[in-house]
């Protein structure tokens, strides 16, 4: 991306006449933008949404299509699950945080029901059933899976409700998510303009009144009746903002369409716009949910530190952000024997052998770790208990000789990638609860919004799988309604 300078605003009085003209300009047609743009034209407004690439979909698209959805959904109820609110917000708040945006969250929390309805209206279905497994990705068309709420310490502190909601298809989801969001949003009357990047916020006085962007290489200018909001996505491919803001990520896979590239964050700080959660960031280690909880999950010293049970994001993460590398999978062949072979992944064992010793000298840690590991992790299993970390029971079993260790690294399906790990920012444009993008004084920038990861949502430190396209549509419906002067 270029220089900050670039993105230095311009007067409406030096464009002159614009050669486009709306109510409501969206610029990036991902999730956000898509429930921006029909609510905005289902309020009466004029809607134009702009996309840099070849068509809708952004890294939405390319997504599982989780959406965290709670409080009582008809998909809960079918599956025999009760939750509320109350316990939604009560899980969330622990697992996204510290540092979690709670009046949003709350927000998010208290609308679950009518944000599933919402989707449903739109032409997503979800089928009623629980995929039981541990999976980052169920292969099946279950419509609702585990994200980690009944493990430890979260089923302490909130009720074990399960809350992630798959639309009804297999695997990768959110092919289907923007499929209905885009034909949702042309329905309603908001058109779009493909190939079209936003360069720069147009200003009169202090209001914004558009935006100049880049169409195959020529300035095109559009004027805003009413407002802009900013749907373009994070940063995780603009390489000198991850350095300034979220270093955690630097040399690791990137979760994106590849135009998450900061830009809209960077339009909207050049007219003195705040930022909110700029480090917070979602990690995913190459671990394998079915196997590090039938197993351990140990740092380069041969040392567990985490219940291997818990969503394996929030594992990735204290792995990547606390413990020293590289990371290990230990299983026991019967351990292995027991992944069901959809959920393995063509993931097969770096080493193996008899003797835990023997498996020391192969990974390089310290001579009798992973003894000492193993026994006192046996000791107590045999008991059924964890006392250091707390594992579910259920996956508690003492492992025994012939033993494996699975190298993250590798990626799914023994393939080599750069480290093993991949992610995605989450912080950007501070806005309130109706998505108005607020100054470094706290004041509304007239005429901005913002939703999606342009912006900081409901996340604090933490992230569960679902919770961003969930948060970026509710947020960006509430950006879409307020631009048009329907709040």
């Amino acid at each position: 991306m270029d220089s900050a300078r670039s993105f230095a605003p311009v007067q409406a009085a030096d464009i002159g006449a614009f050669d486009h003209e709306t109510d409501v300009l969206v610029a990036g047609f991902g999730c956000a933008g898509g429930a921006a743009a029909y609510e905005a034209a289902t309020a009466g407004a004029d809607v134009l949404v702009l996309e840099r690439a070849g068509g809708p979909g952004g890294s939405a698209a390319m997504s599982g299509g989780e959406l965290y959805l709670g409080g009582g959904t008809p998909v809960q109820r079918a599956c025999g699950y009760d939750d509320t609110a109350d316990n939604m917000f009560a899980y969330l708040r622990a697992a996204l945080g510290p540092n979690a945006d709670e009046d949003k969250l709350r927000l998010f929390c208290d609308g679950s029901l009518e944000h599933f309805a919402w989707f449903r209206e739109r032409g997503i279905t979800f089928n009623p059933s629980l995929y039981e497994g541990q999976s980052w990705m169920p292969p099946t068309q279950d419509g609702l899976m585990w994200l980690g709420e009944n493990a430890y310490p979260y089923d302490v502190v909130a009720r074990a409700v399960p809350r992630g909601h798959r639309p009804a298809t297999e695997s990768f989801g959110g092919w289907l998510l923007m499929d209905r969001l885009t034909a949702a949003a042309g329905e309603a009357g908001a058109r779009h303009h493909v190939d079209t990047a936003a360069t720069r916020l147009v200003l009169d006085g202090e209001a914004v009144v558009g935006l100049v962007a880049r169409r195959y290489g020529e300035r095109v200018t559009y004027r805003a009746r009413r407002a802009v909001i900013l749907t373009t996505g994070g940063f995780v491919d603009n390489e000198e903002m991850l350095a300034d803001h979220a270093p955690v990520l630097l040399g690791h896979g990137k979760v994106s369409a590849g135009l998450d590239d900061g830009s809209g964050i960077a339009m909207g700080m050049a007219i003195g716009a705040a930022t909110r959660g700029m480090s917070v960031t979602q990690i995913a280690a190459s671990i394998l949910p079915a196997m590090i909880c039938r197993g351990m999950l140990v740092n380069a010293l041969g040392q567990r530190f985490i219940n291997e049970d818990v969503y394996p994001g929030l594992a990735s993460a204290a792995a990547v952000r606390h413990q020293p590398g590289p990371h290990w999978v230990i299983l026991d062949e019967e351990g292995y024997e027991d992944i069901p072979k959809r959920d393995l992944w063509n993931v097969r064992p770096a080493f193996a052998d008899e003797t835990l010793r023997g498996l020391e000298k192969d990974l390089g840690v310290p001579p009798g770790s992973l003894e000492t590991a193993v026994a006192t992790y046996n000791r107590h299993a045999e008991q059924g208990e964890d006392p250091y970390f707390h594992k579910n029971r259920r996956w508690l079993r003492p492992l025994r000789a012939p033993f494996a260790a699975i190298d993250p690294r590798r990626g799914f399906g023994g393939e080599d990638t750069s480290t093993g790990v991949s992610g995605f920012t989450l912080g950007g444009l501070r806005t309130t609860a109706d998505g108005a993008v607020l100054d470094v004084s706290g004041n509304a920038i007239a005429g901005l919004y913002a939703a999606g990861r342009a912006s900081s949502g409901i996340h604090g430190a933490g992230y569960i799988s679902g919770t961003s396209l969930a948060d970026g549509t509710f947020f960006g419906r509430r950006a879409g309604r307020a631009a048009a002067g329907g709040n």
